[in-house]
C-alpha cells in the first residue's frame, strides 16, 4: 500500500510517494529518469544497504545510463569540499542538463544533492529518495537545499524543488535509534505549531512511534508531509509563513554551530530548541507553563533532549544573530501562541532574551 500526495506549486508542482517497498517500484521513478543519466548521490552508509536495490529499479525504469556517487556520512561532511565531491563526479562523468540527479539518504545527502542539482549547468532534475525519518518527514519536501558553513548552519544554498519525493518507509528498519528520535522531533513541531489534534495523536501512539509501528510511523509521515506541502504551497520562498517551520531551529541550528556540526543530530538540536522557544513563549507571557511542560514531556518521551549544552550567552547571541529569518540585525524567532498555533516574531525583545539565554 502506498499513498500519494501533491505540493501544489504551479508548474513546479511534485508527487510525495509514501510506502513500504517503494524502492522496488520502477514506474514511480520512470517518469523522471527514462531515457536519462540517473546519478544516485548517496553515502558510505546508505549506498551498502539499498544502493543496488535503486540502482536495480532504475535500470528497470529505462534510465539511460547510470552513476553512483557516494559521499562521507554525516553532518560534518555537509560543507564546500563534499559538494565539489558530487560536482568532479559528473563533470568526470560527462554528466549533461538532462541528467537527473537521486538523492538517496538523510537530509544531508539531500541538501547536498539537491544544491548541486541547482547549481550544476546551471541547474538539473533531482529526484529526492529520503532513507532516514527526518528527511521523509521535512527535509525532502519543500525545496530548499544547502550546505553548512563554520560560521552558520545551512546558510549558503538555493530553492530547487524536486520532480518527486519517493519517501520507502521499510528503509526506516535500517535506521539507528537515535536517528528515530531525531526525526520524531520534527513530527513533534508539526503539532505544536499547526494541528494540536496531531500533537494529541503523538502523545497517545509515542510508545508505538518509538517501537517502529508501522502503522503509527506511515500516519506521522503522512500528516507531517501533509502540513509541510499546505505551508510549503503557501509560501515556497518563506517570505512568511513557511518560517513557522522554524519553530525551535533559531536554538537549535545555534546548538549544532556552536558545538561543531555532527555533536548533536538536527533533529536533538530542534527538540531542545523547541523547548527553549517554548520556555521562552512562557517567559513572554504568550502561553501557559503547562503548555511548555505539556511539550518538553511528549519530547522526553520520544528519547530526545531538552536541556541545552553550555554555551555562554554570548555565544547564544553570535549564532542566533547570524540566522537566516533575521532582519535589520534583529534576531527573528518562532514562539507559541498555543499548542497548535505559532508566531512569527520580527523583533524578539533583546533584554528580555539576553536574560533568558543566561539562565538556559
Amino acid at each position: 500500500m502506498s499513498e500519494r500526495l501533491e505540493v501544489a506549486l504551479g508548474e513546479r508542482s511534485y508527487p510525495i510517494h509514501i510506502g513500504a517497498g517503494l524502492l522496488g517500484q520502477p514506474a514511480l521513478f520512470a517518469p523522471h529518469v527514462e531515457g536519462r543519466l540517473a546519478a544516485i548521490v548517496t553515502n558510505a552508509t546508505v549506498a551498502p544497504l539499498h544502493a543496488a536495490q535503486l540502482d536495480a529499479t532504475l535500470e528497470r525504469a529505462g534510465a539511460a545510463a547510470r552513476m553512483r556517487i557516494v559521499l562521507p556520512d554525516g553532518e560534518a561532511h555537509k560543507d564546500w569540499r563534499t559538494l565539489d565531491l558530487v560536482f568532479e563526479s559528473l563533470l568526470r562523468g560527462r554528466a549533461d542538463r538532462r541528467t537527473v540527479l537521486v538523492a538517496l539518504g538523510g537530509g544531508v545527502v539531500g541538501d547536498i544533492a539537491g544544491f548541486a542539482a541547482a547549481t550544476y549547468q546551471r541547474g538539473v532534475a533531482h529526484l529526492q529518495v529520503p532513507t532516514s525519518l527526518l528527511a521523509q518527514v521535512d527535509s525532502s519536501v519543500g525545496g530548499k537545499t544547502a550546505i553548512n558553513h563554520p560560521l552558520g548552519k545551512n546558510m549558503i544554498g538555493a530553492f530547487h524543488q524536486p520532480c518527486a519525493v519517493v519517501a520507502d518507509t521499510a528503509t526506516l528498519a535500517t535506521l539507528p535509534p537515535r536517528e528515530l528520535a531525531s526525526g520524531l522531533a520534527e513530527v513533534v513541531k508539526y503539532g505544536a505549531i499547526h494541528d494540536v489534534a496531531f500533537l494529541a495523536w503523538i502523545e497517545e501512539h509515542a510508545s508505538a512511534l518509538a517501537a517502529r509501528d508501522a502503522t503509527a510511523l506511515a500516519h506521522a509521515i503522512r500528516r507531517s508531509c501533509e502540513i509541510k506541502a499546505e505551508i510549503v504551497a503557501a509560501d515556497e520562498r518563506e517570505a512568511g509563513a513557511r518560517a513557522l517551520l522554524n519553530f525551535g531551529h533559531t536554538f537549535g541550528h545555534a546548538i549544532e554551530s556552536a558545538t561543531g556540526y555532527g555533536t548533536w543530530l538536527h533533529g536533538e538540536a530542534v527538540a531542545i530548541g523547541m523547548a527553549l522557544a517554548a520556555r521562552f513563549s512562557v517567559a513572554q507571557g504568550r502561553i501557559a507553563a503547562s503548555d511548555a511542560e505539556r511539550l518538553e514531556r511528549l519530547l522526553a518521551r520520544l528519547g530526545l533532549p531538552v536541556r541545552p549544552p553550555a554555551i555562554t550567552r554570548e555565544r547564544w547571541l553570535e549564532y542566533m544573530g547570524r540566522d537566516k529569518k533575521n532582519e535589520r540585525g534583529r534576531i527573528t524567532l518562532v514562539l507559541l501562541e498555543r499548542l497548535g498555533r505559532a508566531a512569527i516574531v520580527k523583533d524578539a525583545p533583546g533584554e528580555a532574551l539576553e536574560h533568558f539565554l543566561e539562565g538556559a
